[in-house]
């Protein structure tokens, strides 16, 4: 930075007046330098004490302006003082002192100037800027006949400038608005593209805020060019001010579920339905893409809508692309649906109905599998008080609707059970009772696989419908199966039978259906029990304790696991604002409504439905839901299984050498029975897990692996 000349002048002073105090007053002691030298001194003296009693602002600035003064009257004072030049030369050195003073701590007289009088640093000449190329000259555009509102927007375009060197073809005004309008611009020099064209620079000229410009591109028209050349603007501040306040259904869903961070991102609204009969509002929406996925999460959604966070009345079903959102003013499922003998009667192809859907729809389960031709397996799972037991009896009389056998086991005597045993052919409440039903169910594949039929005199495979066929379809039902299955002295029996069955009763008119609350292998569902089961049934879950665990068992009787409906523990209303009763210190509103009844029922797509099923009250006569006379089993199937000492009282207890062979008085002296594999006269079955076996003799490898499943006792 180049030195004002006033500070180099003031520098220069302090050096040619330094040697003046060292030497005037030794060498010239009466000489009229010092009189000056003092004189200038008091005069500071006298500006310091005025500076100080003044009331303006500046002392210090005034004080210090009198300083040098002062210190060169005190040098001269002192050097005259002291004899010659003073010890070590001190006269010299306090005027080199005061020099430096000067010269270092700069300069006094910046301090004595005042801001609007400084002169101004020595800086740079400032090099003039290189002449800018002279825009182009605006061609003139002709009169084309424009309308006002055109002219007015030209006017406003040409005040901001033309931004992004464009010009104004058009303004049309929007249907009953008075600002919002849409410009038809095109680039001023014919085939330049439009760029550099902001929503800022446009609303800058109307006057609106950039976020009331949209900018597009210009469909091609008939008669009117097209391309990057053009550019149509859109200025609604009118209908934003609106579309903020009294949006419409279609502009909501585009601000607040649509949107990336929406709770259905990528959609559009298709459109928006109102039932008022049935108190339900439909939100039919599709994505954008059509080979996307959707991606929904229905509290967001609810909350972009307005609508309550309530699981028990907003709904959503997906369907490739597209998605409904139901939402209703009550819980639907909270309905009851009464079972009747017309709605549990099967088809031709053996499809009944079982329930209704959030929506209304009836919801199908089969008593066999008409597309496969063979009989249909079940698999019912739910907590206790869920309604399996209520899904057991419109089954089962369906069943019977259609002439086929019903068995029925669990682990302990209820009311219901009780209650169906009365419509059915057998019922028993015990795992002894459970494991002679599967043995004998078993025993009735071979009885059957050797059963001739009465048009050729052969055996055939399991023919539903087929009115040749010697005998009814058998269907077994196991309730508490993962609890008989774990029981001490007969839990193998019921598990080993139980695998066999869902494997080879299918061909031989056997369903083999079993409930519990757990559809996993360590609780008693080996992975083939569970994959026959899901393959040939459509398994239903009822509540399972809470909503996770309901989605992982119905995921696990999944083959591709899909969104899976919540089922909550109880329905119930949202009321009012929890932080507001939180405030009052008031407690929450008791209105729950049991979820009972309500299950997920997996679909031959696999796709997962929510439904309601049907209500067979067991404190009214079940008769009007079941046939007249109770369906069973041939003679000949009987009397076979007479023959193979299976048919019996299985109420009871157990036989000896039933399930394993008596005790032999060679057997170590202590009584107890040997459990070796095979159940004794009754057929298949592998010891219980309490006794002893004999150890076979192994010769293949095969053998060897079967001995090593049958090791209980490690």
């Amino acid at each position: 930075m180049t030195t004002p000349r006033s500070v180099a002048l003031e520098r220069l002073a302090y050096t040619l007046a330094a040697p003046v105090l060292a030497v005037a007053p030794n060498i010239y002691p009466d000489s009229p330098v010092n009189q000056v030298v003092q004189l200038a001194g008091a005069a500071g003296i006298g500006g310091w004490v005025l500076a100080a009693k003044s009331d303006e602002p500046g002392a210090g600035r005034k004080i210090l302006r009198w300083t040098p003064f002062v210190a060169a009257a005190a040098i001269d004072v002192a050097a005259k003082t002291t004899t010659s030049w003073g010890p070590y030369w001190l006269d010299g050195l306090l005027a080199a002192g005061w020099a430096a003073a000067g010269l270092l701590v700069l300069p006094y007289s910046r301090h004595a100037r005042r801001r609007h009088h400084r002169p101004a640093l020595a800086a740079p000449v400032p090099q003039p800027a290189p002449a800018e190329a002279a825009p182009e000259p605006t061609v003139p555009l002709p009169d084309d006949g424009a309308d006002l509102l055109t002219r007015e927007a030209r006017m406003l375009w040409e005040r901001a400038g033309m931004p992004a060197r464009t010009h104004v073809v058009k303004a049309t005004r929007h249907p009953g608005m008075r600002h919002d309008l849409t410009l038809l611009l095109r680039a001023s020099e014919t085939g330049r593209p439009i760029t550099g064209l902001s929503p800022e620079a446009v609303g800058a000229a109307f006057g609106v805020p950039a976020a009331d410009v949209t900018l597009a591109d210009v469909p091609l028209q008939p008669g009117r060019q097209g391309g990057p050349g053009w550019m149509e603007a859109s200025i609604t501040p009118e209908a934003n001010v609106r579309r903020r306040t009294k949006p419409t259904d279609a502009e909501r869903w585009v601000d607040r579920v649509a949107g990336p961070k929406g709770g259905a991102p990528g959609s559009v609204l298709v459109h928006r339905t109102r039932d008022t009969e049935r108190g339900v509002t439909f939100y039919r929406a599709k994505m954008a893409d059509s080979t996307e996925t959707p991606r929904i999460d229905l509290a967001k959604v609810c909350r972009g809508l307005g609508l309550p966070e309530d699981d028990s009345c907003v709904f959503v079903l997906i369907d490739g692309s597209e998605f409904l959102i139901s939402a209703f003013d009550t819980p639907p499922l909270s309905q009851i649906f009464p079972a009747t003998r017309e709605l549990l009667t099967p088809d031709a192809k053996g499809m009944f109905v079982c329930g209704f859907t959030i929506t209304g729809q009836p919801v199908k389960n089969m008593v066999f599998q008409h597309d496969k031709n063979a009989a249909a397996h079940g698999l019912v799972l739910g907590v206790s008080r869920s309604g399996k037991t209520q899904f057991f009896a419109i089954n089962m009389a369906a069943e019977s609707l259609a002439g086929q056998v019903v068995w029925l086991s669990t682990v302990r005597k209820d009311e219901k059970t009780t209650t169906l045993g009365q419509y059915i052919d057998r019922q028993g409440s015990n795992a002894l009772w459970m494991a002679r039903q599967l043995r004998a169910a078993k025993a009735l594949c071979e009885i059957r696989a050797e059963m001739p039929w009465p048009h050729d005199g052969k055996p055939h495979d399991y023919k539903p419908g087929d009115p040749r066929c010697p005998y009814r379809q058998l269907n077994v039902y196991a309730d508490e199966f993962m609890t008989a299955a774990q029981d001490g002295d007969f839990g193998e029996f019921i598990q080993t039978d139980g695998d066999d069955l869902t494997v080879t009763g299918l061909k031989y008119g056997i369903g083999f259906k079993p409930a519990g609350q757990s559809p996993f292998a360590h609780n008693g569902f080996s992975t083939e029990m569970k994959d026959n089961l899901r393959q040939n049934s459509r398994p239903v879950i009822f509540n399972m304790g809470s909503p996770g665990a309901t989605r992982k068992a119905a995921e696990g009787t999944m083959e591709n696991p899909h969104d899976v409906p919540t089922i909550p523990v109880r329905y119930s209303r949202s009321e009012g604002s929890a932080i507001e009763r939180a405030m009052r210190g008031e407690a929450d509103p008791e209105n729950g409504v049991s979820t009972g009844g309500v299950a997920v029922i997996v679909l031959d797509n696999g796709r997962a439905v929510l439904m309601r099923s049907l209500y067979a009250d067991f404190d009214t006569d079940l008769a009007e839901l079941f046939p007249d006379e109770v369906n069973r089993l041939t003679d000949y199937e009987i009397s076979e299984l007479e023959k193979r000492g299976l048919w019996f009282d299985w109420n009871e207890p157990a036989r000896p050498g039933e399930f394993w062979p008596e005790p032999d008085e060679d057997d170590d002296g202590d009584g107890k029975p040997r459990r070796r594999g095979g159940a004794g006269q009754g057929g298949g079955g592998r010891g219980s897990k309490s006794g002893r076996r004999a150890e076979p003799k192994v010769t293949s490898p095969r053998q060897a692996l079967e001995a090593i499943r049958s090791l209980t006792d490690a």
